[in-house]
């Protein structure tokens, strides 16, 4: 499959992820069924596979030590990123994708399926409302909208002790002051990505 495996698995090692050879094919089947689906979904502006795998795959994966918790809701999912290639590697928790696009929910569904991702359910309901007050741990979301407008949609979901994690490209100073609540701000390099990243981790108030 031309050089997708070696990207992945040098992306991987460069992000000190363990990964098993089972793990690398769901990885490279579910970019497969992305290119199938988006041929009349489109579901990603990005055509080019070595394209996919850094900016969905690898992104997504550079999540991993962000995460905690058992149950994790991944908000505004689109083709399931980053919550399915985190269901991958995070097999212990439960992940819920939420998407309000119905294209986009029917094509999760299938790759849950094909994947066999047994830790996944999605749902097809904008975040707001999708009810689930106070069940989860982490509510994930990547490109979503602004920090506040999130913590405004998603912060029911939370649980007490919970955590919204967003990533951003370049650390979003205003809208951080905006929030006028704790944080905790990272800078993150994903593999054969040149562009800044950074994962903001915040609190339920």
């Amino acid at each position: 499959m031309d050089n997708s495996r070696n990207i992945l698995e040098e992306g991987l090692q460069e992000l000190g992820v363990v990964v098993t050879e089972h793990q690398i094919d769901q990885l490279l089947n579910f970019v497969v069924l992305i290119e199938k689906w988006n041929k009349t979904y489109n579901l990603t502006a990005i055509r080019n596979r070595e394209e996919m795998l850094r900016l969905h795959i690898l992104d997504s994966l550079a999540l991993l030590p962000f995460v905690s918790g058992k149950k994790i809701a991944d908000i505004g999912t689109g083709a399931g990123l980053p919550g399915i290639p985190l269901a991958i590697f995070l097999t212990e928790q439960t992940f819920t994708l939420v998407d309000s696009n119905s294209k986009k929910t029917r094509f999760v569904q299938q790759a849950i399926v094909e994947l066999k991702l047994a830790n996944v359910e999605v749902k097809h309901s904008r975040v707001e409302d999708l009810g689930y007050a106070e069940e989860y741990d982490a509510v994930l979301s990547r490109a979503f909208a602004s920090l506040s407008d999130i913590m405004a949609l998603a912060e029911y979901l939370l649980r007490p002790d919970g955590v919204l994690i967003a990533m951003k490209g370049v650390a979003p100073m205003d809208e951080l002051k905006e929030l006028g609540c704790p944080y905790v701000l990272d800078k993150i390099v994903v593999p054969g990505i040149d562009a800044e990243r950074c994962v903001v981790r915040i609190k339920k108030t």
